[in-house]
């Protein structure tokens, strides 16, 4: 069976119709909305690293960014899973129904610890902007910024398995 990788961001071979279609004796299967979820999150996580690497990586250069991973591993890989399972989550609670934003309040504090985490790098450029105090606080309080994106991706982790379970019981109290 050949899987259809386009499926992932919804690009597919169609007819004029607009009905899917496949290549000559090829089977065409599309991801399942868990599969799509799960591979979803996993690239959400690992683009989360990749940025993390890659903010560094210009002010400090790739080895070093690579230094500063491994001496912060504790702390920023429960961020980066967290991160992406909430990707995850997202994914498959969007195929079954409309959510609020959760994910985006929760991403979007894992994206700004880990940008506060790897910020104090512009060091070599912030006192030129005059804000040499603004870099001074990021260095102190760096692991304080870690650990608020992991409880952050906690809490919403917690609330999109309710919402999740909630959708469950719903379903199954409406096929009764």
């Amino acid at each position: 069976m050949q899987i259809n990788w386009w499926s992932v961001v919804g690009i597919f071979k169609m007819d004029c119709c607009g009905n899917k279609k496949s290549d000559k004796n090829k089977e065409v299967h599309e991801m399942s909305p868990k599969e799509k979820s799960v591979l979803l999150g996993v690239l959400a996580g690992l683009g989360l690293i990749g940025f993390y690497l890659g903010i560094i990586s210009i002010f400090q250069g790739f080895n070093f960014a690579l230094m500063n991973l491994r001496s912060l591993w504790y702390l920023i890989f429960p961020l980066v899973i967290g991160f992406g399972t909430q990707i995850g989550f997202f994914v498959s609670i969007k195929t079954h129904a409309k959510m609020t934003g959760t994910v985006a309040a929760t991403g979007g504090i894992s994206g700004g610890s880990m940008i506060a985490c790897c910020s104090h790098f512009l060091l070599n450029i912030i006192p030129i902007a005059g804000v040499s105090g603004l870099a001074i606080f990021l260095v102190k309080y760096q692991s304080w910024f870690l650990v608020f994106g992991i409880l952050s991706n906690v809490l919403g982790i917690t609330l999109m398995v309710k919402h999740k379970n909630g959708m469950k019981e719903r379903r199954f109290l409406n096929n009764e």
